[in-house]
């Protein structure tokens, strides 16, 4: 049975043109890019050209993209190089809908460090409560970090709005952009960015491959320390396979722009409208309009989330009851909560992410498969009963 993938905020699928790109840098062209000879020199060379296409992605200059092995190391490079060069500063703010390699850091160094961490709540369509934000800045805060996206309702913050007014104040700001890049614009020069972090295998690149924007004369501390790899700011001899690929990936996530806003987002809104039309007691979760044009958070209620899932997957559907990062927790997300999203809903919520991939036809077998399995599984909820909920 032929699979249908709609988990893209969790991985995506490695393009075909960027494994081409890559293929020969496994066998033919093995040389290290540091060496002296040109036989590693033209891996080097490779490599100063995929810097240029990730830079080109988010208008940055390329001296200021720093490959690492994944979003997550981004993320904590960037938070740990910030209060590295700020040792006297001890007030650290985010959200409360971040994604585990923020939010869970922010939890580390609360606890275990003794930093003053701020995390500013949502309301219940997931904006970010600016105003909060803006009155705990002090001079005392060493860094502030908010993710783009959001990985599970897609939903969008103000981020170069934000960026500005943060640094306008003298404030180190560092954005999680791994849910953003390749699905909306994003331009580091216009926003006064100061850190950004991309990863591979989310715009159709390998996974173990990121990126991390460092802000041309910004005061950077290494998180790895090693050799004069990456001008000094990661050590370790460079991943360059992956670099290749993802240095091609970002050319065709650029390229592919328009088609995510226009023609996924269209894909988007006719499951979520089928689903709505087809399917009682059913919610999207987020702001309808200010979310990423991939992504569908919607919950059914009476349900649990994961109980769809299998029902799904016995049909090779793939889709996700949340972060795929915090998927061993069989409780609500806590994006969900953060919201306030009613148990009920929260429960029973699924998240559909779509790429430039998926087809028309894909979007009618899923709300063909949806609607029995959500009608078998409200037969058997004690919660539901006469055709609503109890």
């Amino acid at each position: 049975m032929k699979v249908i993938y709609t988990d893209n905020n969790a991985t995506t699928k490695v393009a075909d043109e960027v494994i081409e790109e890559m293929v020969p840098y496994f066998g033919q062209f093995y040389g290290n890019p540091s060496s002296m000879h040109t036989f590693g020199d033209q891996v080097g060379k490779k490599l100063k050209q995929a810097r240029q296409r990730v830079a080109d992605l988010i208008n940055a200059d390329p001296d200021e993209i720093v490959f690492t092995s994944c979003g997550t190391e981004s993320d904590n490079s960037a938070i740990f190089s910030a209060l590295n060069a700020n040792p006297d500063k001890k007030q650290i703010i985010t959200s409360t809908v971040e994604h585990p390699a923020i939010l869970n850091l922010f939890k580390f160094l609360r606890d275990k460090k003794g930093y003053d961490a701020v995390f500013v709540p949502v309301d219940k369509k997931g904006h970010l409560d600016t105003d909060m934000l803006y009155d705990s800045l002090s001079d005392n805060t060493a860094v502030v970090s908010l993710m783009w996206a959001n990985n599970e309702t897609g939903v969008i913050f103000p981020i170069p709005e934000i960026a500005k007014k943060v640094t306008e104040k003298g404030i180190l700001f560092h954005t999680d952009a791994v849910q953003a890049a390749g699905k909306v614009p994003i331009d580091v020069k216009a926003a006064n960015m100061d850190m950004l972090a991309l990863s591979g295998h989310k715009i159709h690149a390998p996974k173990g491959i990121g990126v991390l924007y460092v802000k041309k004369g910004l005061k950077f501390h290494p998180y790895l320390i090693g050799g004069h790899q990456e001008k000094g700011r990661r050590g370790g001899t460079e991943n360059t396979v992956s670099i290749i690929g993802l240095g091609r990936a970002c050319e065709l996530a650029a390229a592919h722009l328009p088609v995510m806003d226009k023609e996924v987002r269209q894909l988007r809104d006719y499951l979520q409208e089928q689903l709505l039309e087809k399917i009682p007691s059913v919610s999207v979760n987020g702001d309808l309009e200010n979310r990423l044009p991939n992504t569908l958070s919607i919950g059914f209620d009476a349900v649990e989330g994961e109980s769809i899932l299998m029902l799904l997957d016995k049909e090779s559907i793939c889709a996700s009851s949340g972060s795929a990062c915090t998927s061993g927790s069989l409780d609500p997300s806590h994006v969900l909560l953060a919201m306030e999203v009613p148990f009920k809903s929260a429960n029973g919520t699924i998240r559909f992410s779509l790429s430039h991939y998926n087809t028309k036809e894909e979007m009618d077998h899923i709300v063909a498969t949806m609607v029995p399995a959500i009608e078998k599984l409200r037969a058997m909820s004690p919660f539901w009963k006469d055709g609503k909920m109890v």
